[in-house]
């Protein structure tokens, strides 16, 4: 049986395919190259942009994650999470859009500060903690205007997005991003 393809998808919920599973046709190498960069997204659009970076937060609360991300976090069903979505900036413009889900679990003892993250990259906290482990990526092709991002970052043609399992000081937490039009990788 063939796997199928990752194409650009509209609805809500991504498809995502572990990158390990895609063959060069399915994730050219150039795109390989920076989508699946294991180092901190937000200290590379630093260094891209010459310091000309913000986080812009647009919307955080306690919600349910999708179903997709419950099972990645290893959480049950249903059970409400910190989502945390944000833009990357670089330039004033959009360059990627960020969606953090966080389990109520996560968010207690020395964790319980990344609730109160306002406009600061969770990216760059995370790569300071020596206890960090990240699981493999998982990848999508979104369409420009999927329902996963923000519709005020609707584009044109579609957009790689990568996501991965983070566990810091033993608690698990998940990060997805999706490479905008104005993206320019570094």
């Amino acid at each position: 049986m063939t796997k199928p393809h990752p194409t650009a998808s509209s609805r809500a919920e991504p498809y995502w395919k572990d990158s390990s599973v895609l063959t060069s046709e399915e994730l050219p190498y150039d795109v390989r190259q920076w989508l699946l960069d294991e180092g901190s997204l937000t200290e590379q659009l630093l260094k891209t942009s010459d310091g000309n970076f913000a986080v812009q937060r647009l919307r955080q609360t306690f919600s349910r994650p999708h179903l997709s991300e419950a099972r990645l976090l290893d959480i049950p069903t249903g059970q409400e999470a910190l989502v945390r979505e944000v833009v990357l900036r670089c330039y004033d413009q959009p360059w990627v859009f960020a969606r953090s889900v966080i389990p109520s679990s996560s968010l207690t003892g020395k964790l319980r500060h990344l609730r109160g993250l306002e406009n600061k990259s969770l990216g760059a906290l995370l790569f300071q903690d020596p206890s960090l482990q990240r699981n493999p990526f998982q990848v999508a092709l979104l369409a420009g205007d999927s329902q996963y991002i923000d519709p005020d970052l609707n584009q044109e043609g579609p957009c790689w997005a990568r996501r991965s399992r983070f566990v810091l000081q033993g608690n698990p937490l998940m990060v997805s991003e999706v490479f905008l039009e104005a993206y320019r990788p570094g």
